[in-house]
């Protein structure tokens, strides 16, 4: 079965790291997820996650992996991409090709700049090269309904920030339950995920990104800004841009023709 869908551990000194994999190609693709890690782990959740993916398996099999799980105070976008470095090393995943969306794009920066042997080609999505004033206004919000523990307005908002007006008017019908769903014991590694992107600029490094990257973005992310994407490219030498009209910060999960532009960019077409 092409799914082979399977959901793996990563030792990682006195902690573990959650991640899933799926597909049977010969080739890794390692997907890093954004600030939603911080509300929930990959882990278990091979066979939920594997879908969206089904057009790499004949050639790749799909790594996701979630930050560890004990996330100590001040653990920032550099010390995420260590240890995703150690982790892609334990498992023998070594120059491959690496997705990283949101917060995970900043922590794929890092493991290109860091650790350039692993990752043989980068797709950077709905990113940005430091937390900028989009991002900052954004995560004041979400912090503060974290901290009173208001789950149902978060997700609001980061449904209405997120997507775009068509895909609203069906998300908007989950609402009277949405808080109900999903909402974690405590918002401690939400806060300290949220704080890392605070705390994270990687824009004077991005020079030493050597290996073709991709950049993706949307016209409308009220998230990270448009701008966040075009900086990017501005500053990774050779990189290709792609924005999408009319789309926010889940063009990735939006755009039917998503995948499908990674896999030309991963195949070198």
């Amino acid at each position: 079965m092409l799914w082979n869908a399977k959901n793996g551990r990563a030792k990682l000194g006195g902690t573990e790291m959650e991640y899933v994999s799926f597909g049977a190609g010969k080739k890794a693709f390692v997907i890093l997820p954004g600030l939603s890690d911080g509300l929930a782990t990959v882990g278990g959740k091979a066979l939920l996650l594997a879908k969206p993916y089904k057009i790499f398996f004949e050639k790749y099999t799909v790594y996701m992996f979630s930050r560890k799980n004990a996330m100590p105070e001040g653990y920032s976008i550099r010390d995420m991409a260590a240890d995703q470095a150690e982790a892609m090393r334990s498992l023998g995943i070594t120059n491959v090709a690496v997705m990283g969306v949101s917060q995970g794009g900043m922590i794929a920066q890092c493991l290109a700049i860091d650790s350039p042997e692993l990752v043989e080609k980068l797709v950077i999505a709905v990113s940005a090269p430091c937390a900028n004033d989009v991002i900052r206004a954004r995560l004041a919000d979400w912090l503060a309904f974290a901290e009173k523990g208001d789950h149902k307005q978060l997700m609001i908002d980061t449904a209405e920030n997120s997507y775009s007006p068509e895909k609203l008017k069906q998300y908007r019908k989950l609402y009277p339950v949405i808080g109900s769903v999903g909402k974690p014991s405590d918002y401690t590694r939400f806060r300290r995920n949220a704080e890392a992107i605070l705390g994270f600029d990687a824009t004077a490094e991005l020079e030493k990104i050597a290996c073709p990257t991709l950049i993706i973005g949307g016209e409308e992310d009220r998230i990270v800004g448009a701008d966040a994407s075009r900086e990017l490219h501005r500053r990774i030498a050779g990189s290709e841009l792609y924005l999408y009209p009319g789309l926010g910060h889940a063009a990735y999960e939006e755009a039917a023709d998503f995948n499908p532009r990674v896999l030309r960019f991963l195949e070198g077409k």
